[in-house]
């Protein structure tokens, strides 16, 4: 089915704009930090993620919505894209208020009950203002480079999200120059936070902001001039690639001359301190063609998101998570060879509750294993060191037949993917960039092993692992997902087909057990959903759980709508945006939706249907989102095992559907989240699985 052939789709007032869900999502984050029970510096790091979700959200949704309004684009429903600008600029000045207050107000003075102290540059004793200079004069002022603006220098170019100073000047410098401005910008090489020495402070942790050492030393940048001002500033850009499929010969060449222009698109944002000054304010809009609802004045520094980084530096245990270690599955604990353990069932993996070590280890033994033939992967994310492709390389130098396919359009991720594909390819491996207007979002592994059967007779055997999160070992310490392992043969030919479509060229085959985007997935969702309300219109149980990141796609959303109607009981755990609209009467009254917010990324995807008491699911790396369903190659793959099958609804959904302590209810009908009650006894989804799952690991501390 192709998109144009939508039969039915939830019309404008039964959606919720995208924009708006996904900061009324930010505001659950950020809730996250003004909670008391979350420890201390934890809080800290749930302040410092908002601030780098906006960040993205400027660069690509914002940017969007700016660019629709250049067009003169009318958005569904009849929105003028300048109506849900004005809407959505009016909440993120709201957000950001409120998180700055939040980090003045509460938690920067409880970190200072702490002797976690900032210190403020009114408040130096002279023994830190010595110690301070010579910092400047030794690390800082070496890398600094002061731009005067005069006729022979203009405005420089401002990188991206870059730390900057606009600094307001009055006399003459040594060839006679009156500039009565300069700008100074801070390599991104320079730390924004300082350690003073214990001997200093009487604390354990204290810091100093770069930018006050600056402000103290700016005049030692202009010798002989007198500094009137000094403010630190920081300008947002479109950061969206745009690659012309029609003019495009070599994906990885054009992708690499468009990340060198991302720094410098055009400003969508700029943030200032509260004490610049008007005049240096409008200077600053004007040079880089803002306007003033564009403007955010902040009181503090400019980049919350470099305080990220203070949390790892201080040793203080008691006021962060309490470290785990993630657990190994039964069957795995022994040392036993990955193609033996998974020969004797499937494997199901549950990160970062268990770990991501046998996937690490399935692939170094493929690498190792004289009878493995054939190696192929998907790589969405999967970082700038990556000991997965370190595998990969070792497998190809070793002769083995390996085929990555390295997305090279994925966000934020360009560049380390382009790096890698090029390593691979200088290794032997045969490296492709999927298919051009799709991303590959599937996160697939399939190894290809000779052996012999129970008869002894030569065969070639498929070992696959699917999953719903990235191929990051990293992240898998923090995000929620699934992995299965399997050497079941109709899933391995399934698998198989998709990197044959993926490497080469034919058309799509039927595959078994997988539903794949941009071809089956979202045709195959809507007719499980509209099975149930079947089922249900005959007086039968209806029942649908799925479990996502993003909910926005109209075609499901009124089929999900048309399920509730015909009595299917519905509820859905979507962390993110959702435009569906729950319990409203005569439209969605059997449909919940909940987004939990906690100390894991909640990022797995988990599709269950009652089917008539047969019970399907399926995990996924698609969201219901028209992006995942019909511009990326996404995998949605069924559990088959009736005890894996268990244990994916045990761990995966019912916790979900019982918490009441990080868990927030959409209401329908105005489109706001209210935390659930914690009356009763306490259930937190996460913490359950941190004792239960995590078994032998289990809680360190």
């Amino acid at each position: 089915m192709n998109h144009s052939d939508h039969k039915r789709v939830a019309p404008p007032e039964g959606l919720i704009n995208r924009e708006v869900s996904l900061l009324a999502f930010q505001r659950r984050v950020l809730a996250q930090a003004a909670d008391e029970t979350v420890p201390l510096l934890e809080r800290l790091k749930f302040l410092c993620i908002v601030s780098s979700n906006l960040d993205e959200f400027f660069e690509i949704r914002i940017a969007g919505l700016k660019e629709q309004i250049r067009t003169g684009t009318v958005l569904p429903g009849g929105i003028r894209p300048q109506a849900l600008y004005d809407e959505v600029c009016g909440e993120v000045h709201k957000i950001v208020a409120e998180q700055y207050a939040l980090l003045n107000d509460n938690i920067l003075p409880a970190m200072e009950q702490e002797g976690i102290v900032f210190f403020r540059r009114s408040l130096w004793t002279d023994a830190q203002r010595e110690w301070i200079g010579q910092h400047f004069l030794n690390e800082v002022m070496p890398v600094l480079t002061p731009v005067g603006l005069d006729p022979a220098h203009p405005f420089p170019r401002v990188l991206n999200k870059s730390l900057n100073f606009a600094v307001e000047l009055e006399g003459r410098d040594a060839f006679g120059r009156n500039s009565n401005a300069a700008i100074v910008q801070a390599p991104r090489s320079l730390p924004r936070v300082i350690r003073l020495p214990r001997e200093l402070t009487g604390v354990d942790n204290g810091f100093v902001f770069l930018s006050s050492v600056v402000h103290a030393h700016v005049g030692e940048l202009f010798s002989g001039m007198n500094v009137l001002g000094c403010y630190q500033f920081r300008v947002t850009r479109n950061s969206d690639l745009f690659v012309d499929e029609e003019e495009v010969k070599d994906l990885r060449k054009t992708l690499q001359g468009e990340l060198q222009q991302r720094n410098f698109g055009d400003a969508v944002r700029l943030e200032v301190a509260d004490n610049c000054s008007p005049q240096m304010t409008d200077f600053l809009l004007q040079q880089f063609e803002l306007g003033r609802d564009e403007l955010y004045r902040v009181p503090g520094i400019v980049n919350l998101v470099r305080l990220m980084q203070v949390p790892d530096w201080v040793e203080r245990p008691d006021l962060k998570y309490a470290p785990f270690v993630p657990a190994l599955p039964k069957g795995l604990d022994k040392r036993s060879n990955m193609f033996d353990a998974i020969r004797k069932g499937d494997i199901l993996l549950h990160h970062p509750f268990q770990s991501f070590s046998p996937v690490v280890e399935l692939l170094s033994t493929a690498a190792d294993d004289p009878q493995v033939l054939a190696i192929r992967m998907t790589v969405y994310r999967t970082g700038t060191d990556s000991v997965l492709m370190e595998q990969l390389l070792r497998a190809a130098r070793k002769g083995k037949e390996v085929n990555v396919v390295v997305e090279l359009m994925a966000r934020f991720d360009e560049e380390a993917n382009i790096n890698w594909a090029a390593k691979l390819e200088d290794a032997g491996a045969h490296v492709v960039y999927g298919v051009f207007g799709y991303k590959t979002h599937a996160k697939m592994l399939l190894i290809v092993r000779r052996e012999e059967d129970e008869n002894g007779k030569s065969i070639l055997r498929r070992y696959v692992h699917l999953g719903t999160g990235n191929y990051h070992p990293r992240t898998t310490r923090f995000y929620t997902d699934f992995g299965l392992m399997t050497v079941n043969e109709e899933i391995g030919a399934d698998a198989h087909e998709v990197f044959k479509q993926l490497t080469g060229l034919g058309r799509a085959e039927t595959l078994r057990h997988l539903w794949q985007a941009p071809f089956s997935l979202q045709p195959s969702v809507v007719a499980a959903i509209d099975a149930e309300a079947d089922i249900a219109r005959q007086g039968r149980k209806g029942r649908i759980i799925a479990k996502m990141n993003a909910l926005m796609e109209g075609e499901t959303i009124q089929a999900l709508y048309d399920a509730s109607q015909a009595g299917v009981e519905i509820d859905l755990i979507v962390r993110g945006p959702c435009a569906l609209r729950p319990g409203v009467p005569g439209m969605s009254e059997n449909i919940k939706v909940r987004s939990v917010v906690g100390r894991f990324l909640e990022h797995s995807r988990i599709f269950y249907f009652n089917a008539d008491g047969e019970e399907k699911l399926y995990l996924s790396s698609a969201d219901w989102m028209d992006r995942n369903f019909f511009r990326r190659i996404e995998a949605a793959f069924p559990i088959l095992d009736p005890k894996i099958k268990r244990r994916v609804i045990k761990e995966g959904l019912k916790p979900y559907l019982m918490d009441n302590s990080q868990a927030w209810e959409m209401d329908g009908e105005s489109g706001t989240y209210r935390k659930r009650s914690s009356r009763g006894a306490r259930h937190c989804a996460q913490d359950l699985l941190l004792r239960e799952v995590g078994g032998v690991g289990g809680i360190v501390g």
